[in-house]
């Protein structure tokens, strides 16, 4: 990122300067694209998966002006479902929300039974954010071409975590997070599968080809870039090592407590992530006891932090305010330790022999 923190080139503009700049942002989008199996003008850079996520549901609708009614589920992601209850309420579409499972799937025959003549656009995520439950996002897109539907998948969590592949996956939509895999906060994209009939959110200058108005952001879609780069020369080996470190966290949580229980271990999840249930533990209390610990865990979604509400997610699969109140999520990356994981352990012990 460094060159280009102060560099005053702007991609549109045609002199050597600007030129140097729009090099770089296209770079940065050849590697994104190959990174996702992806074609380069598939990729649209935003400022986020937010932004992404409203995106494709927003050109999902007006390609289809007839068509007013979205499916998605009870556990997406706040960049979603907020924006489906801002349409539901403000501008009369109509949001079937799929309920889960106990362990976090979500069954096929729910999927299809929700499909109608007049159904814009299936949203629902490749892997959860909370509890690291991933979907069969090929077998759902399926179902979806069967019935004519457009599909669009928040893939934020999975990528660089786990294989994705656009091309292959039949998605017409794909959102990612650039800060989940390592560049900087501020910067994602969408990858569209028919960029010809794509509805810009942005309206301005004839920036990302028409597709998003506004001066890009050469610094951050630089990062991105790398990020995929890197990514993609790291392979899988690391995130191996992890999952076998997830896993030995949740086997030490078991021994010392063995009332506790982690959300989705049935399933197939992200090998980071572990969202733990500790009965009678508050989760808001826990996780401002090992913040002063020096230990960072979440109760929920870091964007819906602090709303000191229980876990959207654990309540939808559960159906229980209290273990939505008492579950806590713990990520790992590839930097993570065996002591790290053994001080929080120990942590949430003392935590429980204090509040005893």
């Amino acid at each position: 990122m460094l060159p280009w923190l102060h560099h005053c080139g702007n991609p549109s503009s045609i002199h050597a300067t600007g030129r140097e700049a729009r090099r770089a942002v296209e770079a940065a989008r050849h590697s994104v694209a190959e990174y996702l199996g992806a074609e380069a003008q598939q990729v649209i850079f935003t400022s986020g998966a937010t932004e992404a996520n409203n995106t494709a549901i927003h050109s999902a609708l007006l390609r289809q002006p007839s068509k007013r009614h979205l499916i998605t589920s009870s556990v997406e992601h706040s960049a979603v479902l907020a924006y489906c209850d801002y349409l539901e309420q403000h501008h009369g579409v109509e949001v079937t929300r799929l309920p889960v499972g106990i362990d976090g799937s979500l069954p096929m025959d729910a999927l299809r039974n929700a499909l109608r003549d007049d159904t814009a656009l299936v949203s629902l995520m490749w892997a959860n954010n909370e509890t690291g439950v991933m979907w069969p996002i090929s077998e759902f897109t399926k179902v979806c071409v069967e019935a004519g539907v457009p599909f669009h998948t928040d893939a934020v969590q999975a990528v660089g975590k786990v294989p994705v592949q656009f091309a292959t996956c039949g998605a017409n939509y794909l959102s990612l997070s650039g800060h989940k895999f390592g560049a900087p906060k501020g910067i994602g994209a969408l990858i569209v599968a028919d960029p010809e009939r794509f509805m810009p959110l942005l309206h301005g200058g004839k920036q990302e080809q028409g597709h998003r108005g506004g001066t890009e952001n050469v610094a951050h879609i630089v990062a991105l870039g790398a990020a995929a780069e890197q990514s993609k020369l790291q392979g899988r080996t690391r995130w191996e090592r992890v999952a076998k470190l997830r896993d030995q966290l949740e086997v030490r949580v078991a021994q010392r407590f063995p009332e506790a229980e982690a959300h989705g271990v049935t399933v197939l999840r992200l090998p980071n992530t572990s969202n733990l249930y500790f009965p009678g533990m508050d989760s808001d209390a826990l996780v401002t006891y090992l913040d002063a610990q020096g230990i960072a865990v979440s109760s929920g979604s870091a964007c819906l932090e602090s709303a000191l509400a229980p876990s959207h997610v654990i309540l939808a699969m559960t159906d229980s305010y209290e273990r939505a109140s008492e579950s806590i999520r713990i990520s790992l990356g590839p930097a993570s330790t065996n002591e790290e994981v053994q001080r929080l352990v120990d942590a949430v012990e003392i935590y429980a022999t204090l509040n005893a």
